[in-house]
C-alpha cells in the first residue's frame, strides 16, 4: 500500500466542539531557548497555573519526550530536525483534541519552528522565546552539559558548537536573568488571557 491509498476520514466531533466541552481555545506555547534557559521551568509554572485555573493542558518536554516517542534521534541537526518535526505533529493533535499543549525545547532554527507554526491555524502557535543570556545559561549549567561541551565531550551543543536561531517576532519575549519564575508565569497567563485563549 501506497500513501496514494491513504484517505482522510472525516470524523462527527470537531475541534471545535472539544474546545467548547474545556471552554478554552487550543494553542500550542513553543517555549525555545538555549539549555538552561529556564523553557522547562517556566512552561512547568504555566502549566500548574493552567491547571489551578481548571484548564486542559499537556507539557512535552525535550529531554522527557527523548525517553520515548524520539528515543534513538540523535542531536545531529537531521535528526533535531525530525524530533521537531515529530513534537510539530503532535502538537496539532493535541490542539485538536482541543487542549493547550506546552513544548520546552530549545528548537535551535527559524525554519523548523515556522513549519510548526504552518501546521496548525493561524493564532494556535505562540512562540515564547526564552531570551536569557547564553552567559547566564552557562553559568547555570544545571546539567552540567555546557562544562562538557567545552570540553569537546559533547557535540553539536547549541550556543557552543551548533548555532542557534532566535525569533525574529515571537508572541512574548522573557529573560529569566531579570524576571522571577512566578512573573514569567503570569506574563505568559496574562498574554493568554488578553488573547482570548482563556475565557475573560
Amino acid at each position: 500500500m501506497t500513501t496514494e491509498n491513504i484517505v482522510w476520514h472525516s470524523t462527527s466531533v470537531t475541534k471545535e466542539d472539544r474546545s467548547a466541552l474545556k471552554k478554552q481555545k487550543p494553542c500550542v506555547l513553543w517555549f525555545t531557548g538555549f539549555s538552561g534557559s529556564g523553557k522547562s521551568t517556566i512552561a512547568n509554572a504555566v502549566e500548574k497555573k493552567l491547571n489551578m485555573m481548571a484548564h486542559h493542558t499537556y507539557l512535552l518536554d525535550g529531554d522527557n519526550v527523548r525517553h520515548g516517542l524520539n528515543k534513538g534521534l540523535t542531536f545531529s541537526d537531521e535528526d533535531r530536525i525530525e524530533n521537531i518535526r515529530r513534537i510539530g505533529e503532535l502538537s496539532k493533535l493535541f490542539i485538536d483534541a482541543g487542549i493547550i499543549v506546552l513544548t520546552a525545547f530549545i528548537s535551535p532554527f527559524r525554519s523548523e519552528r515556522q513549519m510548526v507554526r504552518d501546521l496548525v491555524e493561524d493564532g494556535e502557535f505562540i512562540e515564547v522565546f526564552m531570551n536569557t543570556p547564553l552567559s547566564t545559561c552557562e553559568d547555570r549549567d544545571p546539567k552540567g552539559l555546557y562544562k562538557m561541551a567545552r570540553k569537546g565531550e559533547i557535540k553539536n551543543f547549541t550556543g557552543i558548537d551548533s548555532g542557534y536561531e532566535p525569533p525574529e517576532t515571537p508572541e512574548i519575549t522573557l529573560d529569566s536573568s531579570t524576571m522571577s519564575i512566578e512573573e514569567c508565569a503570569d506574563a505568559v497567563v496574562a498574554y493568554l488571557q488578553d488573547k482570548g485563549v482563556l475565557p475573560a
